[in-house]
């Protein structure tokens, strides 16, 4: 992953400081280059140059650190408004104040959690930092975007369909393609169900989700929050509903009601007005075994930065730990040196103590910070099932 992204890199570090050395901006008091494809104090300036060569290549998919997903489809609306999870106290970007914003903290190097961004790369450019914090000071606007010319439709939806969640997010939030008239989002229009057991919707048993809260948030309209932090945590199949057919429908700010049918791939729709949208997710604990461990810490908590290639260069960390897909973590773990304390094994088959892994994650190595690094720690019981996964013999 570095191999690819540090020259494109080196080069836009150069070309911001060059030519900000020769107008004089970067100081947050402008745009700080004017002209197509350079980096200017405008949303998707941003995110062409920053989030999505930089970002993204990590905060992605399923596998994206912490849920937050830096891809144009789904930035903005992860990022403007919304809680940090490392930092519950401080929003991602708070529109109007860039100090208060944690993603400054996080690209600055001043956040009191993790590590800088982006994370195994060079920092940002002052100059780049500068255009960022300009953008969230002046409000942190989305570009603007040409009159709609189809129905509303669903756009992304966190936590993401068909995907498997170690624990009940505190909420579901579905993202849209417009503004919405927050008059039509509330408990008849955003359900949430929850199998009752069988994986199945269809017999009966199922269990409505009562929300503390549906709502569209002020600063980031095109987002609906269907808040479950009050609601018991259940392991579990859920279901969500967004509703485009029947007497209370989603609507955009003309009245133009959802086109919701959903097929697998985002944008929803066929095109035409109504169709419910409805998707599933599911909630599962973490068992002592490698498919369960790589299904439920693995792949959405540690793949994101251990991508691979796999590397036998202590200095192609994190990537060169490949924790993408079950046979490449068990290559990259079992009976494997340590690049950092060579003395010891990764995963030690039926020893945790002496286990690099477990020092990792319970931040008892000698060498670095706790993993995940950058986020919150596993609770001790998801550590202790990889524990158990290792004490009996770690097999594939």
């Amino acid at each position: 992953m570095r191999a690819s992204y540090l020259p494109a890199f080196r080069k836009r570090y150069l070309a911001v400081i060059a030519i900000a050395s020769i107008t004089g901006c970067g100081s947050g008091d402008g745009p700080l280059i004017a002209g197509s494809g350079v980096l200017v104090s405008d949303f998707d300036s941003i995110q062409a140059n920053i989030f999505t060569p930089v970002c993204s290549n990590c905060h992605i998919g399923a596998t994206a650190p912490l849920g937050l997903r830096l891809d144009a489809g789904n930035s903005y609306d992860l990022l403007v408004g919304r809680a940090s999870v490392q930092q519950s106290g401080l929003l991602r970007v708070a529109p109007g104040n860039p100090d208060s914003s944690y993603l400054m903290r996080k690209l600055d190097g001043s956040a009191s959690v993790g590590g800088q961004m982006p994370l195994g790369a060079p920092p940002l450019a002052q100059a780049e930092i500068d255009v960022v914090r300009q953008w969230i000071a002046s409000g942190a606007p989305r570009s603007p975007t040409p009159a709609p010319q189809d129905p509303l439709r669903v756009t992304s939806l966190d936590p993401l369909p068909d995907s498997t969640v170690p624990m009940l997010p505190m909420t579901v939030t579905a993202i849209f393609d417009r503004e919405l008239n927050a008059a039509s989002v509330d408990e008849t229009t955003f359900l949430v169900v929850r199998s009752g057991g069988d994986g199945t919707f269809t017999d009966g048993n199922e269990v409505s989700v009562f929300p503390d809260s549906v709502d569209v948030p002020l600063v980031n309209p095109r987002t609906a929050v269907f808040d479950m932090s009050g609601t018991a945590p259940v392991e579990d199949d859920y279901r969500v509903t967004l509703t485009g057919t029947g007497p209370a429908v989603i609507q955009d700010l003309d009245a133009n009601a959802l086109d919701g049918e959903f097929s697998g791939t985002f944008p929803s729709g066929d095109g035409t007005e109504g169709g419910n949208f409805v998707a599933d997710f599911s909630v599962a604990g973490v068992q002592p075994t490698l498919l369960s461990i790589q299904d439920n810490v693995f792949t959405p908590v540690c793949a994101g930065c251990h991508s691979g290639p796999t590397s036998n260069d202590a200095a192609d960390l994190p990537s060169g730990m490949d924790l993408s897909s079950l046979s490449l973590s068990f290559m990259s773990l079992v009976s494997v040196s340590s690049l950092q304390n060579g003395a010891v094994e990764r995963v030690e088959p039926g020893n945790p103590d002496d286990s690099y892994l477990i020092r990792k994650l319970e931040g008892t190595a000698s060498v670095g910070g706790q993993m995940p690094l950058g986020g919150p720690a596993l609770d001790q019981a998801t550590i202790d099932v990889i524990r158990q996964w290792i004490s009996d013999g770690a097999a594939m």
